[in-house]
């Protein structure tokens, strides 16, 4: 297709917010036959974001700015996800995206997915397109398999190698998430032979809330109580600075746990505490979990 008059597009958008999201639990089922591992999951939103900025170009070039020079390489996520929204479209447009980052790498807090989510639905709005949610959500599940929860914009039930997304409802809680500097490789930890893979499926119906008092929301506790990380032993094996963190939170009188498949490790915060003791070169801030994407009305379907 060919793109309007860039003059009745929208020339800015500004300060979009792309946020971070836990993993509850993350449990590997099983494996299929071309090698992607079958999981179940809890993504949860929190308001851990990174802040994007977009510029319209009319020259149809894709340009990314990055606020902090050198964490990223030249053909990152959001311009992947730029350039795959103007194929799939046919639009003639481009845009300067300018990325402030505050999510930490290589944490399985979803920083790279998030950030490629808020570019899709951002630029959709930008250009004018006006696809839905679906549409933009198959864009993205070729660019990471975590992209389309992030579009979806709320917390989920997540099965499969990551396509099969249910809506759930979560109860407002506060969480501290340690990310110690060391990093741990996806492919070493999903390739290691000592990789959990049989944990029993479970079903979500045995998480649901029982009662109207609840609010239509998921049992936090129980989901925490329930659930691991498969994906933590291997991962500790290859950074001790994972074990590190939950031993640090153990000391605050808190419950730790990784996220996803990075060295994040967060805790739930029943009541407020003081948190002391942490290494200086340690990012470590309290959070609160999110009801929705901020951007969940930018599109509907």
């Amino acid at each position: 297709m060919t793109s309007p008059d860039p003059g009745q597009h929208l020339q800015h958008l500004h300060h979009v917010p792309a946020p971070a999201k836990l993993n509850l639990f993350l449990h590997i089922t099983g494996r299929r036959a071309d090698g992607y591992h079958l999981l179940q999951s809890v993504f949860m939103l929190i308001d851990w974001c990174d802040t994007l900025h977009f510029d319209l170009r009319p020259d149809g070039a894709i340009q990314r700015v990055d606020l902090q020079p050198g964490q990223l390489p030249e053909v990152d996520l959001t311009v992947r996800a730029a350039r795959a929204l103007q194929q799939a479209t046919g639009c003639t447009l481009g845009a300067q995206i300018t990325l402030d980052k505050s999510i930490p790498a290589e944490a399985g807090m979803g920083g790279g997915s998030s950030d490629a989510a808020t570019c899709l639905l951002a630029l959709n709005r930008l250009w004018g397109l006006g696809l839905s949610r679906s549409e933009l959500a198959a864009i993205g599940l070729r660019l990471g398999a975590d992209v389309p929860f992030f579009i979806g914009g709320r917390n989920a039930w997540v099965e499969g190698v990551g396509e099969r997304i249910t809506p759930i409802g979560l109860p407002a809680a506060r969480f501290v998430v340690v990310k110690p500097p060391g990093g741990a490789s996806t492919q070493r930890i999903f390739g290691s032979p000592d990789l959990k893979r049989d944990t029993k499926t479970a079903t979500i119906q045995g998480f649901a809330a029982n009662d109207a008092s609840d609010g239509g929301c998921f049992n936090l506790q129980k989901l925490l109580e329930a659930g691991h990380n498969d994906l933590q032993p291997v991962a500790q094996a290859l950074c001790p600075d994972v074990g590190h963190c939950i031993q640090w939170l153990q000391s605050q009188g808190l419950q730790g746990r990784m996220t996803g498949s990075g060295t994040a490790v967060f805790a739930h915060m029943q009541h407020s505490k003081v948190l002391s003791g942490a290494p200086g070169n340690w990012n470590v801030r309290e959070c609160s979990n999110m009801e929705a994407h901020p951007l969940l009305d930018w599109c509907t379907g």
